[in-house]
């Protein structure tokens, strides 16, 4: 038997960041293209700005949510101020802070 090639794990690796650039480059494209043709209304406006913070939302509330309840209140927390002062920076000093703060207290 013989020793697989020092160079096969270096064309694997090229060949999976060509493929992922390529399905990146792809489904963008394929977005723009079908975006021209639709007319966009004010309903799919709002749908397609409500799309990252939907995206957020799923990927985050599962691990908060079930990481304690210190994290659940902090994710409460920080969602609130998100929504009532619309700044980023401070929604996120606020969640860490009353995150580490809930810990201390529930701990």
């Amino acid at each position: 038997m013989t020793a697989p090639l020092a160079s096969a794990p270096a064309l694997e690796t090229f060949l999976t960041i060509g493929g992922m650039a390529l399905a990146t480059y792809s489904s963008r494209a394929a977005g723009l293209a079908l975006m021209s043709r639709i007319t966009v209304t004010g309903r799919m406006e709002r749908f397609m700005k409500a799309i990252p913070g939907a995206i957020l939302a799923s990927i985050v509330a599962p691990s908060a949510l079930t990481a304690g309840p210190a994290d659940a209140i902090a994710t409460g927390i920080t969602a609130a101020i998100a929504w009532k002062f619309g700044n980023l920076p401070i929604a996120m000093i606020a969640g860490v802070g009353s995150a580490l703060a809930l810990r201390a207290l529930l701990a």
